[in-house]
């Protein structure tokens, strides 16, 4: 496990935070963009909850006001910062199905890679057994990176694989697959009997 250890309880909840109340487990879109891909499933899977967290605000505009011309009722869009937002509004083994996709590849400071933070541990333990992760990217290097963490930190299995040439899901998906960029995907397994140090923490808002 990561060397640093996630301090969720110093986490204030997002400014108009509302506490979400859903009658099954979700799936979960971290960045979710302009909503391309959330939009697409949640079309696709009329029988799944889709939350999609959007913490730009501009993007976000956009998705919701796409949302409501799709009138996708299970689909819920949420503007914030998805590290906070997560902390307060999920349970633990909440989650059968988390998409990383496309996320900022933070050049600058390879910390804040999704796989690199603290605050993976955390994500992880608010997945169900069995649950699937896919993270996307055109970056070889970060999936090379993303690939080691996985084998060395958090002992997970993977899948590596191509995204199909003609795979639209997101809006940066179709520009790089335009522009002939290698875009591949890690789907990853969260194995039954896997534990966290989160697995029975519980915000003081998800008690109430």
């Amino acid at each position: 496990m990561s060397a640093r250890l996630f301090q969720p309880q110093y986490l204030q909840a997002p400014r108009n935070f509302v506490l979400p109340q859903f009658s099954q487990a979700i799936c979960l879109e971290i960045g979710a963009g302009m909503g391309r891909h959330a939009i697409l499933f949640a079309e696709q899977n009329p029988d799944k909850i889709l939350v999609a967290v959007e913490r730009t605000s501009a993007k976000f505009k956009v998705f919701a006001a796409r949302q409501q011309d799709h009138h996708l009722e299970n689909l819920y869009p949420v503007h914030a910062d998805a590290i906070p937002w997560v902390v307060h509004a999920l349970l633990p083994q909440t989650v059968e199905q988390l998409f990383l996709l496309y996320p900022n590849p933070e050049p600058k400071n390879p910390a804040q890679r999704w796989l690199n933070m603290p605050f993976f541990e955390f994500l992880l333990s608010r997945l169900q057994d069995n649950a699937r992760i896919t993270l996307a990217s055109n970056i070889p290097a970060y999936l090379d990176e993303a690939a080691s963490q996985l084998e060395q930190m958090w002992k997970l299995p993977f899948v590596r694989q191509a995204i199909a040439p003609d795979s639209a899901r997101t809006h940066f998906e179709v520009k790089y697959l335009a522009r002939g960029e290698p875009c591949e995907e890690l789907i990853i397994t969260k194995p039954a009997q896997y534990q966290t140090r989160f697995d029975s923490y519980i915000s003081p808002m998800a008690r109430c």
